[in-house]
């Protein structure tokens, strides 16, 4: 009786979900074309307001959906374009042929922050802290961060390690003998072998020197990141980036003539003052480079950013970003024979547009997708990381909705996340 009950009990709210998410949908459908009708205006994802329509598409596939059926469903329930539909679903194929060997039950991911950069850019909302007022303190971070790092192989020691990302913030901000401390406590913690992928962000082309690169090449990473964000220095300045064009250029050519072939380069279109001859400059710049991935975002401007916070400033400057200059990343990418693999919206995106990531053949970057898709645990290091605990099946939280992903935030401040280290350890072992 007890089991029948409760089964009834788990029908009972499964249903009450589903009849709540049906009631959602309409009323967002219908608010939708009455807003049409008011601006005379459409949106490229409809009324869809998640930022993962890649996983919408991926969901359907794996339901058993063919392409034609998950297109008219994403055309007619949520009102997207056309063209963002073939989007979504060109990527969700690939990322599901992309993650066809990682098994989600017995691996996870890896993300270690380093919340440090040359300067802090305009449009930046991340925990990141300018180093020049927190170098004397970077060896005491590292302390805790390889305390942390440490802890977690050992809560994780029955479970195969599939990716590592160090990110930021800019990791390429520690100075090369730091480096080389992070890279080999993770090799004494985890072991590189089996390792899926290993990128490391170097990022910032001003914090990118000849001894960094070559102290990274010492370990298997696999993958990094040298971000120009634009190539027009006027851009780079009133963003506050703080690094020539020609630094960008450098270091690229740096890191190819020290044998790395998987580097990304990240660029934002939609930034103050840019229109569409200034982004076409940008790619063709990059072209000329030819990096083995390309990862192409729309701005997105979020409450804790100083482009938002000083907007007055700025309010003389065109934040330009429409389907036009999309297309034209796009075609870029595909003229560098990249094809897209992962992608993800933001709120306040300039257009109502997304992030997408492209590729050549072989160097997508496997943690892009696995961050965004939510189908694989992924443990987090640092000050401001967040760990995501993918569980088998869905349980309900204390305000009754349905999950099965558990969020364990370290906290942001580096001298909080110092001090209570053993706390942010204790968070996840529970």
């Amino acid at each position: 009786c007890a089991q029948i009950i409760k089964d009834a009990d788990e029908k009972e709210a499964s249903d009450a979900h589903e009849l709540r998410k049906a009631n959602k949908d309409s009323l967002k459908y219908a608010l939708y074309n009455v807003l049409v009708k008011l601006t005379g205006r459409t949106l490229p994802w409809g009324n869809l307001t998640g930022i993962r329509p890649a996983k919408l598409a991926m969901g359907m596939i794996e339901s058993g959906m063919k392409n034609t059926e998950i297109a008219q469903e994403m055309r007619e329930r949520y009102l997207v374009s056309a063209k963002k539909t073939a989007l979504a679903i060109t990527i969700a194929n690939r990322e599901r042929a992309l993650l066809q060997d990682i098994d989600y039950e017995h691996g996870y991911s890896l993300y270690v922050g380093i919340p440090f950069c040359p300067s802090i850019c305009l449009y930046c909302s991340f925990s990141s802290y300018p180093l020049k007022l927190w170098a004397k303190r970077v060896d005491e971070y590292l302390d805790a961060l390889c305390l942390e790092i440490r802890e977690t192989a050992r809560m994780m020691k029955n479970y195969k390690l599939d990716t590592i990302y160090i990110g930021g913030g800019t990791p390429t901000t520690l100075e090369p003998y730091q480096l080389k401390r992070l890279l080999e406590q993770l090799g004494e913690s985890f072991g590189f072998d089996g390792l899926v992928e290993f990128t490391i962000e170097a990022g910032r082309p001003d914090s990118i020197t000849r001894e960094k690169l070559e102290a990274i090449r010492e370990y298997p990473v696999t993958r990094i990141s040298v971000n120009p964000q634009t190539m027009n220095q006027e851009t780079l300045e009133i963003i506050g980036r703080r690094h020539t064009v020609a630094q960008t250029i450098e270091a690229f050519h740096l890191a190819r003539e020290l044998n790395y072939n998987n580097i990304n380069m990240d660029l934002i279109v939609g930034l103050p003052g840019e229109d569409i001859s200034k982004v076409k400059y940008t790619l063709e710049k990059v072209k000329e480079l030819s990096p083995d991935s390309l990862t192409v975002h729309s701005l997105a401007v979020k409450r804790a950013a100083r482009l938002n916070m000083f907007k007055d400033k700025y309010q003389e400057m065109t934040f330009e970003n429409n389907q036009e200059i999309m297309d034209l990343t796009q075609q870029t990418a595909y003229s560098m024979e990249m094809g897209p693999y992962y992608l993800y919206r933001q709120k306040n995106m300039k257009g109502n547009f997304e992030n997408v990531g492209y590729a050549k053949v072989d160097k997508a970057g496997i943690y892009n997708i696995l961050i965004m898709e939510e189908k694989q645990t992924i443990y987090a290091a640092g000050a401001g990381a967040t760990t995501k605990i993918v569980l088998p099946e869905k349980i309900k939280t204390e305000n009754g909705k349905e999950t099965n992903l558990i969020r364990i935030e370290n906290v942001k401040n580096i001298e909080e996340y110092i001090a209570r280290i053993d706390e942010m350890i204790k968070r996840k072992s529970n």
